[in-house]
């Protein structure tokens, strides 16, 4: 019996959804760690320029989750359907597809690096930071491309314990060479990037060697058929998931342009600080969506109604549950975690917890939403899917960025993201109910 044909349980659903939890979880906790060592040992005007350079990398991590996301549903579906061969071969397209990206944005980001940086904000006092950190992070493209795939794809194998595993190694890796990089070889901004670097390939090659040798599995590398279709499928269905990353890079950008102009470079590191904060729980929720969505996109496939509508009924508890926990650790936690990055007495400490505690009430309303859209990714559409992560991430944001500070001064900055995430959970409720008798899941 393939893994994801046993019988629905609570018990099970979380032993299936926590290695891809806890993998995303990690990724979030060591990109903290990078930003605790370029924080504390090179300044925080080094971390204000990671924030600065992160809408570029975004690009990167958008064309992996598309991928990874709109690949995995079409994978897991066709398995689902006995279509084994054919799983096959479009899950080693979308693999080579994601590869040859991954190298393209690795050329652009090198050869374009310094009128990037100077577009995103970048000024004199941080433009060698951000010129160095992207320089490096674009070399390494094609690994963040391909682990973000893996993570995905090791979860519809029904392999999401070697998902976990890789990722933890890497990130293990990451932590490590972060003190070796930064503190003992004194390379600054640049050791924190080639730590993050490795921490990538790690994933990236475990995934290439399994898939090459698993031959007796499921899903394995075989000789792939290009079907343009199925990659315009893959982008399609993905999209969402693009859009959102999309859609953070140029939210990101547009945060950091009012912080600097309300607060300066004092408060860029601030909100740097609560974006931290902010991966951590969205990490949860997005583990535990990407863990569930093959058996969502299986049972689809295979037309069982009863396992969808059993899924669907005790992922809205377990996010539920998952929601109230976030909120509660962010207001509980708020003081230690700001100072892991910043002095208690700086005024970059003090914004920063100020920030979080407002900013903590869109973790009630995040899982929610995410669930939404990766949902319906799950289903094969991503129309919908795209639909309400454009709204989430992008209309309604942009829209409370440049509205909310007019009439709330920072703290407007700071609740953009709850006011957005309050409108995007009425769009993302009618749409569950809209298409619950479209594909049965309630």
């Amino acid at each position: 019996m393939h893994s994801l044909e046993r019988a629905i349980t609570p018990g099970y659903l979380l032993r299936f959804t926590i290695p891809t939890m806890v993998m995303l979880i990690f990724n979030s906790f060591y990109t903290m760690v990078d930003g605790a060592f370029v924080s504390n040992f090179v300044g925080t005007g080094a971390l204000s320029a990671t924030n600065i350079v992160y809408p570029a990398l975004n690009l990167v991590f958008a064309v992996g989750i598309m991928l990874a996301t709109g690949g995995s549903a079409i994978v897991g579906r066709q398995l689902g359907e006995g279509k084994g061969q054919q799983a096959r071969e479009n899950f080693s397209l979308v693999v080579s597809a994601g590869t040859v990206l991954g190298f393209v944005i690795a050329v652009l980001g090198v050869v374009f690096a310094s009128p990037l940086v100077r577009m995103l904000g970048a000024n004199d006092a941080i433009y060698s930071y951000c010129y160095d950190y992207l320089i490096y992070m674009s070399v390494f493209s094609p690994c963040a491309v391909l682990q973000m795939l893996f993570q995905y794809l090791f979860v519809t194998a029904g392999r999401p314990n070697l998902g976990l595993v890789s990722t933890v190694a890497g990130g293990v890796a990451n932590i490590v060479l972060d003190y070796v990089f930064i503190v003992p070889m004194q390379m600054g901004i640049k050791g924190a990037a080639l730590a993050t670097g490795v921490g990538f390939t790690i994933p990236a090659v475990t995934g290439l060697i399994y898939f090459s040798i698993a031959r007796k599995e499921s899903l394995h590398f075989t000789k792939p058929v290009f079907r343009g279709k199925i990659l315009v499928e893959a982008c399609t269905n993905g999209s969402s998931e693009m859009v959102t990353n999309l859609a953070i890079a140029v939210t990101t950008f547009l945060f950091n342009v009012e912080m600097m102009r309300w607060l300066g470079e004092d408060g860029v590191a601030a909100i740097t600080i609560v974006f931290y904060a902010d991966f951590l729980f969205v990490a949860m929720f997005l583990g535990y969506t990407s863990g569930v969505a093959p058996l969502f996109s299986y049972n689809y496939g295979a037309g069982n109604h009863e396992r969808l509508q059993r899924l669907f009924r005790l992922s809205l508890l377990f996010i539920g549950i998952g929601s109230v926990a976030a909120y509660a650790a962010s207001m509980l936690f708020s003081g230690p975690v700001v100072a892991l990055f910043a002095d208690g007495q700086s005024s970059v400490y003090s914004i920063a917890l100020h920030g979080m505690r407002l900013y903590a009430l869109s973790f009630l309303l995040k899982g929610v939403n995410i669930f939404s859209s990766g949902l319906f990714t799950a289903l094969s559409n991503g129309k919908v899917s795209a639909f309400l992560s454009f709204l989430r991430t992008f209309g309604f944001l942009v829209l409370c960025i440049f509205l909310l500070p007019k009439l709330w001064g920072v703290n407007g900055i700071w609740l953009a993201i709850p006011v957005a995430e309050i409108l995007s959970l009425a769009v993302s409720g009618w749409c569950l109910f809209r298409f619950r008798s479209v594909y049965h899941y309630a």
